[in-house]
């Protein structure tokens, strides 16, 4: 979402909050385990790919803060319904509370420019750029983190945006505001993947999925009333499907990476581009032109230079927040 990044998220996105190798090796070793996290995460994927197409249908009725402030609310709501339903107590202390804050509205600024960027540019090019995430992500980890990044990770950041400037069709005029938004998307959002690592291990994964929406919900419904427009009947309805969407997404995306390992995992993410392009075409009538398609391809082909020097670490770091890059709403 985001890709998502709706919204892209993702977040990554909580699923970062469980780190493959703490998973019980006895499941990451069993090959039903590892397919029922693939079938999981896929269907993450489609939740997500699908909550940025709903995103975009409501756009047309509903300003963006507005838009954004249900896709939190709504995911908070229903995350604090699912938790006690799996006898789970709301967590609403954190060990870390600062940075979940921080995160927390690091992915609602993440969403608002996501949701800019789709009311401005097709579905398929915004979700492309958004897959730079775990490109910048790379440079914040050697920077912020000082971790060690190979020649072949910086090589896939260079790829990536060499993708994003063949999409913004260099030599063909200004490129739409709709773009620097989407890479504003991108941008935050890796920030959001490094805050999320430095809370691996420090907070639950429901903690985090459950502050997730706490405080951007907050943040908006101080905002709304200045933006407010009353929704007709069909977009409440599309307005719940997105928070729905969202926490859905989000949860699935942890049970995924408990029973399947990253480097499993991540080159999947680049089926939610075909999904996009498809939701594109089918609800808004936005075919690819060679452009789109010619730098989603180059951006997925960074991504995947950027995965095979992760898997060489044994699938951690890059690897999941790469896998995770389609939550980044």
């Amino acid at each position: 979402s985001p890709p998502a990044t709706a919204i892209s998220a993702a977040a990554a996105p909580p699923a970062t909050a469980i780190s493959p190798a703490a998973a019980p090796l006895s499941a990451l070793a069993r090959p039903a385990s590892a397919l029922r996290g693939v079938g999981l995460y896929l269907c993450a994927l489609g939740m997500f790919a699908s909550m940025d197409a709903v995103t975009k249908l409501v756009l047309a009725d509903l300003p963006v803060l507005q838009v954004m402030w249900a896709r939190f609310l709504f995911h908070l709501l229903a995350i604090s319904l699912a938790l006690p339903a799996f006898g789970i107590r709301l967590p609403w202390r954190a060990r870390a509370p600062r940075t979940q804050i921080v995160r927390s509205l690091a992915l609602g600024l993440c969403n608002i420019c996501f949701a800019s960027a789709l009311s401005r540019i097709p579905l398929a090019e915004a979700t492309a750029i958004n897959f730079l995430g775990p490109g910048i992500t790379v440079a914040l980890a050697a920077v912020w983190l000082r971790e060690q990044v190979g020649w072949r990770r910086w090589c896939g950041l260079v790829v990536g945006l060499a993708g994003m400037v063949v999409m913004v069709r260099p030599g063909l005029g200004l490129p739409d505001p709709g773009v620097g938004f989407a890479l504003g998307s991108a941008s935050v959002f890796a920030v959001y993947q490094i805050l999320t690592r430095k809370l691996a291990g420090v907070d639950t994964p429901q903690t985090t999925i459950f502050h997730t929406g706490l405080w951007a919900s907050l943040l908006t419904c101080f905002v709304v009333p200045f933006v407010w427009v009353w929704p007709a009947p069909e977009d409440w309805a599309l307005l719940v499907l997105l928070g729905t969407l969202g926490a859905g997404g989000h949860y699935l995306l942890v049970l995924a990476f408990d029973r399947a390992p990253a480097s499993l995992l991540a080159p999947l993410a680049y089926l939610q581009l075909l999904l996009a392009v498809a939701y594109g075409v089918l609800l808004f009538g936005e075919v690819p032109d060679m452009f789109t398609i010619a730098g989603g391809l180059i951006i997925a082909g960074g991504g995947m230079l950027i995965l095979s020097a992760a898997a060489g670490h044994r699938g951690r770091g890059v690897s999941r927040g790469a896998a995770t890059a389609s939550s980044g709403k």
